[in-house]
This record gives C-alpha cells, structure tokens and sequence, in this order.
C-alpha cells in the first residue's frame, strides 16, 4: 500500500506536458503495480487468427507472470488458455507456435482436448474428477482479425473498442491473410518508453532515414493533434471514404485506443525504400484503390499498426521487466501471396526491420539517461510530442483511477 501511495501523490502532483518521475520507468514496485492495474485487468492485442487457421493450430506467449496459448478448436473457436497444466503446473504447449490434436503436458502427459477439458490422466486415485481440472480459460475476443485477451476475472467491456474499429478493419479481411515474415526484439527499457518514442515523429529526421522516404514527420498524422484541420489529411479521407474506406479519426473517450488512415508522402503506395509497393497482390480483395495510405490503430498497452493496401504490420509490446520490454512485429500478406513471386522478405520488412532496430537503440540510451540519480521529468514539445502527451495523460489517469479503487465498465461473465 505504501508505493500505491506514493505512486498516487506522484502522479496527483505531476507536472502537465511534462515525462514521468523516474520511478515510473526503472523501479520494480511501480512496474508490479503496472502489471496489476493494468496488464492484468485491460484487453490485451496477443495475435491474428489468421495465425490459427485450423483446429489444433495454436501459438504461445507470455503476459508478466502468466504463460498463454491461444488455440483454434474443433467447432472453429479461437481460444485463450492459461498454459499451466493442473496436475503440477507444468507449462503444456513449450513451443512459440505449432500444430497438435491435443493439448499433452509434456511432463507426465496429462491430455486436454483443444477447448481445454481434461481427457487423459493416467493412474489418478478414485473419486478424481477430470471435470474439475480442466486448463483454466482466459476471456478472448477477435475483431477484424485481431485477437484480445483479457486476464481479469471480470474483464472491461470489449463493445465500445469492437464498435469503434470493426468498419475500419472490414474491407482489409485480414481474417483471410498469412503471416509473411514475424521479429521480436527485447528493448532494455521501460514499456512505457517504447510507447513514448513510437508516439512521436520529432525523432524521425535524425533517426529514421528508411522510414522518412515515405512516412510523413507532421505531428498531425499522430491524429491527436491538428489532424482535422491539415487540408491534405482532410482531402486524403475524403477520397478514401468514397472509394467505401471509413477514415476519419475516432478516438475513444478514455484515449486508450483511436483509428484514422493517413497519407503517404511523395504518391507513396508502401513502405518501401523505393515508395512502391511491396506486394504484387493486394491485401485484400476488398480494396482495390490505390494511394490509400496507412490505417492507423493504436490500443494501449499493447499494439500499434499500419495496414496498407498490399500489406499490414503489426506491433504487440509485451512487458518483461521494469527495464525490458518484448517488441513483435508481424508482416501479413494476401493468403495466395507467394514468396518469391509475389514479394521478397527483404523488400517486404527492410523499412521496419531498420525502423525497429533503431528505436531500440533510441529507447535503450532512453532508459540509460533516466537511470541517472540526475534525471528529472523534461518538458513535451507541444508541437511535435503532442502524441507522447496523449499517452502519458492516458497512462496517468487510468494509473489515478485504478490506484483510487476506481470501477472499470465490466462485461458480462463468459
């Protein structure tokens, strides 16, 4: 209770436009309180179900101290399980991804059917019940071809995020997708760091050569600031909305998630060193209108994306440590895309390959800097970090609710 309280009478007396006291980026109990408040209650961005496109397929991943996998069924159902057996807590699904009739801990082979009911105990006492051990469930929800879970026994209400974007996400069918080429890199900073460096473009210049080519450094693309007044941003929805796109930016009423398309620079139909595109086949077959720029969504903590007409990238951040956050990025391609016919990795992932790479470097000297005894919270520019400000202002105020006993709107139980 006492770093509640601290973290309270810190964020209740931070300065506006300014970062965050430097326990908020390095100190471990204020990180254990990130997880508890936030990551452990809010819906988190885990994958695509393209990923899992047939009963049985499933893949894996890592959410603070909670080990999950994700896995289609045999009715067609993507499901979110804790990835602990119930026998003695072994992990079940070891491996990142991969294909099984069953679910079958490795270590004394107890056996779960794909919706997570026990099958198979060998030699258990009588009166054992495979009914009551069964791999504990995680609420789940898929939008658009993304997929949510939500660790909290009562989680948020999933409608208004699934009201926001369905529309937006629906004429790039990224359901009917393949994942073309998939990164994870670690960072050694604050999760909270690599969401400030992502929500701005002061940076680009010096830092982004490859992305500049085609990504433009306006602080109105952040949508949070100025957007509806840029005539280009403006001209730029318009064109798309008639062509069936809905574009406009929509923010939701907390901050924690918004969408809008934007322009590329100089015609720009990729992102690709030559501006061109990367796939020779379409995204979707929904979409057939070229200069569409970049759809934008971003839902805190967990995922940033750019969907194009030829490809869409996907970013999930994942917290490792105080001072270590796991970065994915996900290339999807049109399911009949062909590898060498239809794009080359290289020419697909070059710009976000660099692009991540050196954010890491930027976030890594970040947190190198704010561990110094010296740092002290600097001021945002208003006019280029006005996305930065949008997120500390998110973080701080959920932070604020949450931390006071504030109620969350809950869903329904599954």
């Amino acid at each position: 209770m006492e770093i509640q309280t601290e973290m309270l009478r810190k964020l209740k007396t931070r300065r506006e436009g300014y970062s965050l006291d430097r326990a908020f980026y390095v100190d471990a109990d204020y990180y254990r309180q990130d997880l508890e408040q936030i990551w452990y209650k809010d819906w988190l961005f885990i994958g695509h179900d393209c990923e899992v496109p047939r009963p049985g397929n499933y893949f894996t991943a890592q959410v603070g101290d909670y080990p999950v996998v994700i896995v289609r069924d045999r009715q067609g159902a993507v499901r979110a399980l804790h990835n602990s057996c119930r026998h003695r807590g072994s992990r079940v699904c070891t491996q990142h991804k991969g294909s099984s009739a069953k679910l079958v801990c490795p270590y004394h082979q107890w056996t779960y059917e794909l919706d997570g009911r026990l099958l198979f105990a060998r030699q258990m006492p009588e009166g054992f019940d495979p009914a009551e051990h069964s791999l504990k469930p995680i609420h789940c929800e898929t939008v658009g071809g993304y997929i949510f879970i939500s660790l909290a026994e009562h989680p948020m209400d999933f409608r208004p995020f699934r009201e926001t974007v369905a529309a937006y996400l629906a004429p790039h069918r990224l359901g009917e997708t393949k994942v073309a080429f998939e990164s994870t890199i670690v960072e050694k900073g604050n999760w909270k760091l690599v969401w400030e460096n992502n929500r701005e473009c002061y940076h680009c210049a010096a830092n982004h050569p490859e992305l500049c080519r085609t990504y433009p450094e306006a602080p109105t693309v952040t949508g949070v600031q100025g957007a509806l007044n840029d005539p280009e941003i403006g001209a730029h929805w318009q064109k798309c909305e008639a062509a069936g796109l809905p574009s406009a930016f929509k923010i939701a009423p907390t901050g924690q998630f918004r969408m809008t398309r934007m322009p590329l620079i100089n015609g720009a139909e990729s992102y690709t060193m030559s501006g061109q595109k990367a796939v020779r086949k379409q995204l979707s077959a929904g979409v057939d209108a070229d200069g569409i720029g970049t759809l934008l969504l971003f839902h805190y903590p967990t995922t940033w994306n750019h969907i194009l007409g030829d490809h869409a990238i996907t970013f999930r951040v994942l917290p490792l440590g105080p001072e270590l956050t796991e970065v994915t990025t996900k290339w999807l391609v049109n399911k009949d895309a062909v590898e060498g016919v239809d794009y080359t990795i290289d020419e697909l992932t070059h710009v976000w390959t660099e692009t991540n790479d050196q954010d890491r470097q930027i976030v890594e000297e970040n947190a190198f800097g704010i561990r110094s005894p010296a740092y002290e919270p600097g001021p945002y520019s208003a006019e280029h970090e006005g996305g930065v400000m949008q997120f500390v202002e998110w973080y701080s105020s959920f932070m604020l609710d949450r931390l006071q006993g504030g109620a969350a709107h809950l869903s329904r139980v599954a």
